[in-house]
């Protein structure tokens, strides 16, 4: 009997990390003829908007969803209501044995409360159960509950049956807050799974060159933004110090800024349009704006893992780049107070500055001039995250699911405290 398996995609993270899990289920059905993954991928919908969304499938080869659900946008409740209420009926329908999710976003906690609220049929002998719920990079903590994305993995960390890490600091956090320590697996970081499997494949784009970055076929010195967080975006006061800061910056080295649709709204909506050059707009070429932020369509996963690759440094306030330039080695700065991710500090290659302008002024005169001395990579950031989880789930007593499976992989999987 095939064991059956819902993973839950909904944002751009989301499609970067299931990808991975995605390859390592084929690969699984191909190894093991007679332990076969049923797998169903289900879309919600959270980021609908085809740059966010259709471009990343394409780049990553994603499959096709089985089921969309068309959620759209919303306030936070209203979306993770949306989510719960669509999702039970996919529950329903498909009677899984476990459903996967990953990240921290609203698709995440929607799905997971979804999942522990809905009693699923085993078809073999009509009893009632509950799906195990797996959570794809537990226990990450910035210890703010300001942020939605904090709130949403405390709660679905404390429904998950399965609970998969990346970092120690993870694992530390959930024995500490009564996690049972036989449910947390630390497997490594699915993300970078996908950023190595499609690292050479990346630098076949052309984006540099599109950006007019290239001088005599080599990289000239440049800088990525991205910034989408409420509390950067939305707040004009903290906006306008984060942009004091960015506009030096960008006095000294060009800044191209791959703006998140609901950030470009802002922008347009607010007095700041004058620090940036937008060239869809204006028709200037990125070469005539020296002092500018450069506004530039959103981008897909391989043009911008290329642009980031080749940045001299990358200014964020995304959790999942800080991990993809450590792994990567180029200086990250972190416009936040704090991060869930606390191995790229310890790796030495990023750096809190928040929204001070001082602040992030200092971390990139010194990541710029300085640059990085680490040249290792997290544990497990080897490109077999996905394979452990895999190996995992088919070794797990699942609900409606007959005996553990055997390893197809041989990965031996890290119980903290374990190593």
């Amino acid at each position: 009997m095939a064991l059956k398996i819902i993973s839950v995609v909904g944002a751009r993270p989301n499609f970067i990390k299931i990808a991975a899990i995605c390859d390592a289920i084929n690969e699984s059905n191909k190894v093991l003829s007679s332990e076969t993954i049923e797998h169903v991928l289900v879309h919600t919908g959270q980021h609908y908007d085809v740059s966010m969304s259709d471009a990343f499938f394409r780049d990553l080869e994603l499959p096709k969803p089985d089921v969309f659900l068309e959620v759209g946008s919303a306030s936070h409740s209203v979306q993770t209501a949306r989510i719960m209420e669509r999702f039970e009926q996919v529950l329903l329908r498909e009677n899984p044995n476990c459903v996967l999710v990953v990240g921290d976003v609203n698709s995440t906690v929607g799905c997971a409360l979804a999942v522990k609220k809905t009693s699923c049929t085993d078809p073999n002998d009509n009893s009632e159960y509950i799906p195990a719920l797996a959570h794809v990079e537990a226990g990450l903590r910035s210890f703010d509950r300001a942020m939605p994305e904090e709130i949403n993995r405390i709660v679905t960390d404390c429904l998950s049956d399965v609970l998969f890490t990346t970092e120690e600091s993870a694992n530390r956090n959930l024995l500490r807050e009564g996690i049972a320590k036989e449910k947390i697996h630390f497997v490594g970081n699915v993300m970078i799974d996908t950023l190595l499997r499609h690292r050479v494949k990346a630098e076949k784009s052309t984006i540099l060159r599109d950006f007019q970055l290239l001088r005599n076929g080599v990289a000239m010195p440049f800088a990525v933004l991205t910034l989408h967080r409420p509390a950067n975006v939305d707040d004009q006061e903290t906006f306008a110090r984060l942009l004091q800061a960015l506009g030096e910056i960008a006095r000294r080295i060009p800044i191209i800024f791959p703006a998140h649709p609901r950030t470009l709204k802002r922008i347009r909506d607010s007095q700041f349009a004058e620090y940036f050059v937008d060239e869809r707009l204006s028709g200037r070429e990125l070469s005539q704006s020296t002092a500018r932020i450069r506004l530039v369509p959103a981008l897909g996963y391989l043009d911008f893992l290329c642009l980031m690759s080749h940045a001299n440094v990358v200014l964020t306030d995304s959790g999942g780049i800080q991990e993809e330039t450590t792994i990567l080695q180029v200086p990250c700065i972190t416009l936040r107070e704090n991060t869930e991710r606390p191995v790229t500090i310890e790796q030495g290659t990023n750096v809190l500055a928040g929204s001070d302008p001082s602040s992030i002024i200092r971390a990139f005169t010194g990541m710029f001039q300085k640059g990085i001395n680490s040249h290792q990579r997290p544990e497990y950031w080897d490109g077999n995250a996905a394979r452990r989880i895999v190996t995992t789930l088919l070794q797990s007593s699942l609900p409606g699911k007959s005996n553990p499976r055997t390893s197809w992989a041989g990965e031996a999987i890290a119980e903290p405290g374990q190593r």
